[in-house]
């Protein structure tokens, strides 16, 4: 459990722990557990890094459409980028998206199991609750978490073209939650005339299968994009070995999504859209208690529905685009454990969470290049639009333990309002400059943001990089409304968390062994203070309130060659310092170096080799004993490096044989102390292309 988190309030990212905690509540020192602000909710559309090693021929830099709001390439993004597309991820072997995150710069993840489990995201050190995460724009964060943050733990990637990845504050572009930075999961669709199937199946250890299929195309004004996928899997205990109470019981995954995105072009330039998405996923988590017992009695249940559609239109010869959408969001999860007449805490429960989002958006984007008819300026853009978004959520938590219940809830509504612009513009086609303001106005409370930046073509292959930003986190609505049996009453006059943030670094680019971008190297410094965090105060009320503040900084550094057309290598580096600004102590599960290194190897035309390593380093958590305890005392956990290898071996141009391996040395390094890393599995299939 994170720091600060109010180990009686149950919400998805902290379920297993919580659960865990949940057990000593008549323990005095939950009572006195420190409040680490910056950590209150931790579990729960710069210098531009390269692209997530991109398949062998794949230009390094990519064009991305989330960090401005105007497709815009990413060395002339002033903010941290990755982009991972859809051949990095077949490249790789990914599976789901904690995979897909683990090596980006600037990035942690802290998951608490495998597949399903709780996993948290930090962004440059800030918390997994002020990350915003997007489909095709849409915010997913789910609003019945007593947070409002976003599980990173359920979803697959079979239906996602590319993931952009932005560093930095961002409500100036997307609102309440883009503190740290946004993650954009853009959907596959249909580009290419004809019909197009594209698929998976593949099979390996502990018992697990998993399948997917594509069918994509163009036919006259229909595009279109159907995928299907289904994962299962035994799974590993992730109870560490090194704990007494180990017994080898495993957690199961298993999850089934659908997805259909359609478009139809009315006349040139004018599409309509309908995106249909359904996800269901079933896995246990471990709900050890205290005292300690390790069973198979603990399942969850994790079921989304989304659609959205739209319109997109370019008039006046392309001059004016706008767009408007309007998208609806249910989340709904239920987590059973059954009582066990062994378990000596007589521990049970059924908890239940419903979230349903409505979201309309109305996007605009002005070329001024033709009205303007300047030589000085180029690539002028403005942009402008209007944002509603309204959240209703449903919460029920029954369970008990040692005969004394607990039960907790929330029914709350929330309307949300902005507006936004942005100028995106270069000088003398060497200095780009882009800035956003947004005005946001929710429950009472209209923070303003902004957003200013700049690039700099110093030399050729050399830019400079600078941007200054500000951010918000609205309260959820259980810091607002929601209400416990152990005296918890939420606070209807809590302010929005506030941030401001700046970074500055350099691209270098050189040619190497013949390539002429074969050498890339950035780095960035990053810097940013947090003010108003919300923490759960005992005394004089047992509440919510806005207190203490966060100080975080640190460098990004990539390190991409590519001396041949067989090889190329990506190197990141990531230094950060994240800590609470009033005590000076170091912020929980936020170790201050990451390092991660991923190569292609194309030794013959047909054969692909693609190792990856990850290195976390030590970082500061709540410490769980070696009797699987846990305690109320902050201490290091050890560091871990993971090593994976994928290899893809093309039959022919419509088939190739791939088998992947993730953890191959059976590290039993814990991202969340008292959770190890799953056991080394491999997987191995055929992919093809019709």
């Amino acid at each position: 459990m994170a720091a600060g988190v109010n180990p009686l309030r149950l919400s998805f990212l902290d379920i297993g722990d919580a659960i865990r905690m949940r057990r000593m509540v008549l323990a005095a020192f939950v009572l006195a557990t420190p409040l680490l602000p910056a950590g209150a909710r931790a579990d729960g559309n710069s210098t531009t890094t390269p692209t997530a090693s991109p398949a062998p021929g794949q230009p390094a830099q990519q064009t991305v459409v989330t960090a401005t709001r105007v497709a815009t390439p990413e060395d002339d993004i002033p903010a941290g980028v990755t982009v991972i597309t859809r051949a990095t991820i077949e490249a790789r072997g990914y599976q789901t998206l904690t995979d897909a995150l683990a090596a980006v710069p600037g990035l942690r993840v802290a998951q608490s199991g495998g597949p399903g489990g709780n996993a948290s995201v930090f962004v440059r050190g800030t918390n997994s609750d002020q990350v915003l995460v997007l489909r095709d724009g849409m915010p997913l964060n789910d609003a019945s978490d007593s947070s409002g943050a976003f599980n990173f733990g359920i979803d697959t990637l079979a239906d996602v073209e590319r993931i952009e990845v932005i560093r930095g504050p961002m409500a100036a572009l997307y609102g309440s939650g883009a503190i740290g930075g946004v993650i954009n999961l853009i959907s596959r669709r249909g580009h290419e005339a004809g019909l197009h199937v594209t698929g998976e199946l593949a099979g390996g250890y502990p018992k697990q299968i998993e399948g997917n299929i594509n069918a994509s195309g163009v036919e006259n004004n229909l595009d279109y994009s159907a995928t299907f996928e289904g994962h299962s899997s035994q799974g590993f205990d992730t109870t560490p070995r090194r704990e007494s109470i180990y017994t080898a019981t495993r957690q199961g995954y298993r999850d089934n999504v659908g997805t259909l995105n359609l478009g139809y072009t009315i006349v040139p330039g004018t599409r309509v859209s309908v995106l249909l998405r359904a996800r269901q996923a079933v896995f246990g988590y471990n709900a050890l208690g205290n005292p300690t017992f390790d069973d198979a009695n603990s399942t969850g249940r994790d079921a989304q529905l989304l659609g959205r559609g739209g319109i997109q239109s370019k008039m006046f010869d392309g001059q004016f685009e706008t767009g408007l959408f309007i998208g609806r969001l249910q989340d709904d999860r239920q987590y059973t454990e059954l009582l066990n007449p062994l378990d000596p805490n007589q521990a049970s429960g059924d908890s239940r969470y419903h979230g349903y989002r409505t979201d309309v958006q109305w996007n605009n984007t002005v070329h001024l290049d033709r009205m303007i008819g300047s030589t000085i300026l180029s690539g002028t853009d403005l942009t402008f639009g209007y944002e509603y978004t309204e959240d209703t959520v449903k919460v029920r938590v029954d369970s008990a333990s040692f005969g004394f219940p607990y039960n907790s809830s929330a029914a709350a509504h929330m309307e949300a309002n902005a507006g936004y612009a942005g100028l995106q513009t270069t000088l003398f086609n060497r200095l780009t400059l882009t800035g956003q303001i947004r005005q946001d106005a929710v429950l009472g409370d209209t923070p303003r943001t902004w957003r200013l930046g700049a690039v700099y073509d110093l030399l050729p292959g050399t830019k400079l990089k600078a941007a200054y930003g500000t951010a918000f986190r609205a309260p959820s609505l259980f810091d607002r409304y929601g209400v416990d049996s152990y005296g918890y009453v939420g606070n209807p006059a809590l302010k929005p968390e506030t941030a401001q943030g700046w970074e500055a670094g350099f691209v270098q680019t050189l040619a190497l062994g013949g390539q002429p971008e074969g050498l890339r190297f950035s780095a960035t410094y990053f810097n940013e203070q947090v003010q108003q965090l919300i923490v759960t105060e005992f005394t004089p009320v047992y509440t919510a309130v806005n207190i203490g503040s966060a100080h975080i900084q640190g460098v990004e550094t990539a390190l991409t060659l590519r001396p041949a057309d067989w090889i190329s290598v990506d190197l990141t580096y990531t230094f950060t310092q994240a800590q609470n600004a009033d005590s000076g102590s170091a912020l929980l599960r936020r170790p201050q170096n990451t390092a991660s290194l991923d190569a292609t190897i194309t030794p013959i035309p047909r054969l692909r080799i693609v190792p990856e390593l990850l290195f976390t380093g030590a970082f500061q958590d709540y410490l769980v004993d070696d009797g699987g305890n846990a305690t109320s005392n902050i201490g290091t956990s050890g560091a871990g490096l993971i090593a994976n290898l994928t290899v893809t071996y093309a039959l022919m141009p419509q088939a190739s044989l791939f088998i992947t391996g993730r953890n191959l040395t059976n590290s039993q390094f814990e991202p969340v102390n008292g959770y190890a890393t799953p056991g080394t599995s491999m997987l191995a299939g055929v992919r093809f292309k019709l």
